[in-house]
């Protein structure tokens, strides 16, 4: 296999030149640039990462963690940062926690001793011990730890779902909340509580029943059809709010089972707008998270080595179908 020292020869430079070449050393002038890229290209030259590792003490390569790879929101999320990643010439080692704080421990190990050069971990679960790194760590998403959190702002996010509610005239609303011992889940429960309140009035008062859960399909399915099923004529919510799109989805499944029709019968939204948010009928009312913002900014931090605060990134409301004014809805 060709070496550096091939490289050099073929580019009529030095092997230090071809090495700042491969280190993206702004210094190198670009006609130098261009010869030492050509003949890597030409004689298919490929960096030796391993060897390259041992000298600098870490590769071009981020380390991700998620806890479920398997949920639209983390594998969307984590394709954003390997886009990221790309821009910058790095690459991403993804691992799966499988929501599990110890797997969680030992995946972050793994790759600090793969040398990678930062972290970037969504979460478990609130908590996490601090690893001895020599590198960025980054909480993204979901708080790992003490280290910084870039996200949305969930609880102002909430808010916006509750002023949309509100404003399309329901006054009976249920919320599903995410699980309480996660920071994100609390902070979206505080805040659509805290603007429901805010709007509620003596001369215009506002019902709302909150129900705790997880963050998927069957969890929002299953709390759906509690609130749904046989509730007493003129008690029954015109609305329900989800903490995340995949509850919002499963309260969609019941209602269908139910014959409750959305949103003639039954407004419906969601938090996070996963592609399958605008692929279900009707397609879902949401809050979007900021993916691509998360997502630069949690790469910069990496290359930055910014450790000193939290960043919170607004969402926006996405109107669709699952929702219409309370007018519209028939009397249950």
């Amino acid at each position: 296999m060709p070496t550096i020292k091939d490289v050099a020869r073929k580019a009529g430079v030095s092997v230090g030149t071809v090495s700042r070449v491969l280190s993206k050393n702004e210094t190198v002038k670009e006609p130098l640039k261009k010869r030492v890229l050509a003949a890597m290209q030409e004689l298919d030259y490929k960096p030796n990462l391993a060897a390259r590792a041992l000298r600098t003490n870490s590769i071009e390569v981020i380390g991700l963690v998620v806890p479920d790879i398997t949920n639209p929101f983390f594998s969307q999320l984590a394709k954003n940062i390997e886009m990221e990643a790309a821009k910058r010439g790095h690459s991403v080692m993804l691992a799966n926690s499988h929501d599990d704080p110890q797997a969680e421990k030992t995946q972050i190990s793994v790759l600090l001793d793969r040398s990678v050069c930062g972290v970037i971990v969504v979460a478990t679960s609130d908590g996490g011990e601090a690893h001895k790194a020599d590198v960025p760590i980054v909480s993204l998403d979901r708080r790992f730890g003490t280290y910084p959190l870039v996200a949305t702002d969930h609880f102002n996010g909430s808010q916006k779902i509750a002023d949309h509610l509100v404003g399309l005239g329901h006054r009976r609303i249920a919320y599903i909340a995410g699980p309480q011992s996660m920071e994100v889940a609390r902070q979206r429960r505080d805040g659509f509580v805290a603007r429901i309140e805010a709007l509620s009035t003596p001369d215009d008062p506002i019902s709302l029943t909150i129900h705790e859960g997880q963050f998927d399909y069957d969890s929002g399915e299953e709390i759906g059809r509690a609130i749904l099923k046989d509730a007493p004529a003129g008690t029954c919510p015109t609305a329900i709010a989800a903490a995340s799109d995949q509850q919002a989805i499963g309260v969609l499944r019941c209602a269908r089972d139910l014959k409750l029709a959305v949103p003639q019968d039954l407004s419906v939204t969601g938090f996070d707008d996963i592609t399958l948010a605008s692929l279900v009928v009707p397609r879902l009312t949401t809050l979007r998270q900021p993916i691509e913002r998360l997502a630069t900014s949690a790469v910069e931090r990496i290359f930055a080595g910014d450790q000193a605060s939290d960043e919170a990134i607004a969402g926006e409301v996405v109107v669709r179908e699952s929702t219409a004014r309370r007018e519209t809805v028939r009397a249950r």
